[in-house]
């Protein structure tokens, strides 16, 4: 997400190395560098808290309006001043990072600001006349909404479904209490857009087992597993993920070596989420692994490579110095 520490690692980088040369673009990746480490404690605590009815105003959802609002901001900064500088760098690893935070911004309000809300299901197809649903009876409601009744003054097919009953008024939908900080909308179909172009961008200037396009592919599995409920791309993206890392041929320095294989490994759980068994244990809960829970740096999915297969972190690389 916005407030993983590979993205951190390479945001201090960056504003380090165009401090001299373009320092008001410094200057905005050092504010989005903050922004980030702010909403890193703050996401590992609302993802906990994330089936919180979110149109009730609780003290819960100070967190909640902060987190957007820090996402806001982010996000402003970013469209407003990085990405039209970046937009035709040649420095292609501060591109696809900048396309990245867009997408992950909009993850952010995806989890805890779309409308519809992706825990909540039947909100877009409310209507007055189900306001006194009961469960059992949706197949007999259709039936009578569809059905044409005959009108005694004119003999005609009247529809009843814009009608209500005598006793009954409209019961508008509760907006979130957020809303005054940011539209209530659904933000699936531009984060998808976004996370589809972020991966196509890694793909096209970054090695397969660069830890940026690495951290894309990470967030993108999490995003299509949390948001859109498709276990099945999400599985298939981190298992392409792992195998253009074994495909790699370019080396890479001890920080991007530890990087590499923390999310590689983050990104063989994500293989297993969904699937049960012991190889997935943890995987229904709806969390998803974060950088630094429960992987090593150094290890892969597999301890040990196929016969045949060159594993790409002992291929063209420095050794790494041994425990004592």
């Amino acid at each position: 997400m916005a407030s993983s520490e590979v993205d951190q690692k390479f945001l201090g980088r960056f504003a380090k190395e165009t401090n001299n040369s373009y320092a008001f673009l410094a200057s905005k990746l050092y504010q989005i560098l903050g922004l980030s480490v702010l909403l890193s404690k703050k996401l590992v605590r609302a993802r906990r808290l994330r089936r919180l009815d979110t149109t009730r105003d609780t003290k819960s959802l100070q967190l909640y309006h902060h987190i957007i609002w820090l996402a806001r901001e982010g996000l402003w900064i970013l469209e407003e001043y990085v990405l039209p500088m970046v937009r035709n760098s040649a420095i292609y690893e501060l591109k696809v990072l900048s396309y990245k935070l867009r997408a992950s911004f909009y993850h952010i309000f995806v989890l805890f600001h779309n409308q519809p809300s992706i825990n909540q299901t039947a909100i877009p197809s409310f209507s007055p006349l189900l306001n006194a649903d009961v469960k059992g009876k949706g197949k007999a409601r259709d039936s009578l909404r569809s059905s044409p009744r005959l009108n005694p003054l004119e003999g005609g097919p009247v529809r009843t479904a814009t009608t209500l009953p005598p006793g009954l008024t409209p019961i508008s939908v509760p907006k979130p209490s957020a809303s005054f900080l940011l539209p209530a909308e659904n933000y699936i179909p531009k984060a998808s857009q976004y996370f589809e172009y972020a991966a196509s961008l890694s793909e096209t200037h970054l090695s397969g087992s660069h830890p940026l396009r690495l951290s894309v592919k990470t967030e993108y599995a999490a995003y299509l597993y949390d948001c859109l409920h498709d276990g099945e791309g999400s599985r298939k993206l981190a298992q392409a993920a792992i195998r253009d890392v074994y495909n790699a041929k370019e080396g890479m320095d001890d920080d991007m070596f530890e990087d590499a294989a923390e999310l590689v490994g983050i990104l063989g759980k994500m293989m297993k989420r969904g699937l049960g068994g012991a190889g997935s244990q943890g995987s229904g809960s709806g969390s998803t692994p974060r950088v630094g829970e429960g992987s090593t740096p150094g290890t892969t999915p597999r301890s040990t490579p196929r016969a045949g297969k060159i594993d790409v972190f002992n291929k063209g690389l420095p050794e790494l110095p041994k425990e004592r």
